[in-house]
């Protein structure tokens, strides 16, 4: 009876859970060869696919709840997919290399999302790509409930200008990662002080920072630099991205489970250095921590302890060890003088040397990741032989640890 009630359970949810599925797919439209000709009527975020993809199917449910919540807030995007395979002609013409490949298309412009796989961050981007690429900002109001939402953001301030033409053609640029805005003098901040206008600032951090071209070159490149924040919770996406900048990144590998001193210490020294140091070290150094050495040692082909520190130069691939303890940021502060003025030797780099070794290092991963799929799978066949032919039966020998296997054969 139980049984029976649980099994009824079980068919009930799983009746509920197809459903949910068909009802968000019904807001994410199929496209076809007919997209050619009509895109241009509306604003699209599109899903280019390949079938055979196993990223693709599993951004597939995120994808529908995207469609959902895109259709029940109002949005004038609208989302859809497309297999990439069966329209390979209109998929080339968007620049569709890899599957899957986010887009959003606005006219005659197309514009990739790079970001994270989630729900939210793709949703976002939608609303910023597809709204105006300079945003006005009319009363104080407005400007403090733009700080209250948005960790980054750049602002002009001022009247029509060279500088306002070179903002425009960076926003159009850099649009997909973070936004823009205009503003007159009156409606900034007060502790905000501009020795000229007009002028370009970048909000974060609890403070802002002014342009200077003088002092940071070409404005596109000065925005790329700082639509970060100083000190980042890193994983592999952030430090892709980080690569553009040009920055080195100073990482604490740490255990954020492990509470132990030398954890949380590490942690502490790079937030204290990113802070207070900020103006010496923000133009050649970004800062952060990572959970777990992993990803980090496959990167870098080398087995990093942790806690530890190490700083990346994500342009070439080299990356900087210290050969004792960091005790405080003094330390830090030196280690990083000492990486500038060249006394701290680099390892690793893109040579021939360390790609032949990266071609090594990948094809041993490989089989040892197929090593232990095939592993698992003969351990379940394995397993699925016993319970089909007779039963496994396993206790220790008398006086020590082996173990003996009985078997019991069905009649």
């Amino acid at each position: 009876m139980a049984a029976g009630r649980r099994g009824a359970g079980l068919r009930l949810c799983a009746t509920v859970f197809l459903l949910d599925m068909a009802f968000c797919k019904g807001f994410v439209e199929d496209l076809d060869e007919s997209f050619k000709d009509n895109r241009k009527d509306d604003i699209w975020l599109v899903d280019f696919y390949a079938p055979w993809c196993g990223h693709c199917k599993k951004l597939e449910p995120i994808w529908n709840e995207v469609g959902l919540e895109m259709k029940s807030i109002g949005s004038p995007v609208k989302v859809g997919k497309m297999d990439a395979t069966s329209y390979s002609s209109i998929a080339s013409e968007f620049g569709v290399r890899g599957y899957p490949t986010i887009k959003l298309l606005k006219g005659d412009l197309a514009y990739n999302y790079r970001g994270p796989r989630t729900k939210d961050d793709i949703i976002e981007f939608a609303h910023r790509v597809s709204g105006a690429l300079i945003r006005p900002l009319p009363s104080q109001q407005m400007f403090e409930h733009v700080q209250k939402r948005h960790r980054v953001f750049f602002v002009y301030i001022g009247g029509e200008s060279p500088l306002k033409e070179k903002y425009i053609d960076a926003a159009s640029e850099l649009i997909v990662y973070t936004y823009f805005f205009s503003a007159s003098e009156e409606v900034v901040p007060e502790y905000v002080t501009l020795k000229e206008m007009p002028a370009v600032l970048v909000f974060k951090d609890e403070t802002y920072f002014v342009y200077d071209e003088y002092e940071d070159g070409d404005l596109s490149s000065w925005i790329n630099r700082e639509r970060f924040q100083n000190y980042l919770t890193m994983d592999g996406f952030l430090l892709y991205e980080l690569g553009d900048t040009g920055k080195l990144v100073a990482i604490a590998v740490i255990d954020e489970k492990n509470t132990s001193v030398e954890h949380t210490r590490l942690k502490s020294i790079i937030q204290e250095v990113a802070r207070d140091y900020r103006d010496q070290f923000h133009r050649d150094f970004q800062f952060g921590h990572m959970d777990g050495n992993d990803y980090i040692n496959t990167l870098l082909m080398d087995e990093l302890k942790v806690p530890t520190v190490v700083v990346l130069n994500t342009s070439n691939q080299q990356y900087f060890l210290l050969d004792r303890q960091i005790k405080n940021a003094e330390d830090m502060v030196q280690f990083i003088n000492n990486i500038l003025d060249g006394t701290v030797e680099a390892q690793g780099g893109d040579s021939i040397l360390q790609r032949l070794k990266r071609i090594a290092f990948d094809a041993k991963s490989t089989i040892v990741v197929e090593i232990k799929f095939l592993y698992s799978f003969l351990c379940d066949v394995y397993l699925q032989e016993l319970s089909t032919y007779g039963l496994l039966s396993l206790w220790p020998s008398t006086g020590g640890h082996q173990y003996h296997v009985l078997w019991h054969l069905h009649s």
